[in-house]
């Protein structure tokens, strides 16, 4: 059984989009909380981002905060590469308890002016890549007849923003695959959630790509770890939920679960 100190004790985290920002964030607080983590996303040390972060560092990471790492360079629009990570999961850990669905791109821009090829990279990023990473694990959670499944969203499903029409209409589409998921897996004992995140999060790629935006009054990324962490331990017939940071903090301070 787990302990309270690390609760996720035992389990197997997969946490897309982990090189950096809020991924990395949630890979190294499950770490914490006892969990081994299959840390996955495309900037690796043999093909770098411009931006900081690679699945290496954060891997390592992971290993200084207690938990077992595996590095898996990832393009979630890519289902071979989806299916091996997939592979490589269950051959190194025997299992999979726990899928977070973080990897995420916008293309901003109005909607007059974006390619065809820009709203389908967003789409495919940030809702078929959490469908081919969820039909990946599936069948395991399912044999094991457990499994939890957190899918990272943003305020932008509901609130209209100029420029970021296919982020929105990705990150809404996200929330409804989230709550149909939930009703559909619900017998199975799988918990499927999504977090609203409705903070402004100064991330590495956020701040590397705006370098003149003062950050001083902006949340860490640890705002989104630690509730994302609180989803992950709840009883799975917590399901079907669409939280904010603040809606969470409130239930975490009432010792709600």
């Amino acid at each position: 059984m787990s302990n309270e100190s690390q609760p996720l004790s035992g389990q197997v985290a997969v946490v897309t989009g982990a090189s950096r920002g809020i991924g990395r964030a949630i890979a190294i607080e499950f770490a914490r909380a006892g969990a081994d983590v299959v840390v996955s996303a495309r900037s690796s040390e043999k093909a770098p981002s411009k931006m900081p972060g690679t699945i290496e560092e954060t891997a390592r990471e992971v290993e200084a905060a207690g938990g077992r790492a595996i590095a898996v360079p990832t393009d979630v629009t890519d289902e071979l590469q989806v299916q091996a990570m997939a592979q490589r999961t269950l051959d190194e850990f025997g299992r999979v308890d726990i899928l977070v669905n973080n990897a995420g791109v916008s293309f901003p821009a109005p909607f007059s002016k974006t390619p065809l090829k820009r709203w389908d990279l967003v789409m495919n990023v940030n809702l078929r890549g959490p469908v081919m990473c969820t039909q990946a694990f599936l069948p395991r959670m399912l044999e094991q007849g457990s499994g939890r499944i957190i899918n990272i969203s943003s305020y932008l499903a509901e609130v209209l923003m100029p420029g970021m029409m296919s982020y929105s209409v990705s990150k809404i589409a996200l929330e409804k695959l989230t709550q149909a998921l939930a009703a559909e897996l619900q017998p199975k004992k799988i918990a499927v959630n999504a977090l609203r995140i409705e903070v402004n999060i100064a991330t590495e790629g956020w701040q590397f790509l705006n370098p003149n935006i003062d950050y001083s009054d902006w949340a860490k990324p640890e705002a989104a770890s630690e509730v994302t962490l609180w989803l992950a331990t709840r009883d799975p017939s917590y399901t079907g939920r669409v939280v904010t940071i603040a809606e969470v903090r409130q239930q975490m301070a009432g010792g709600g679960g």
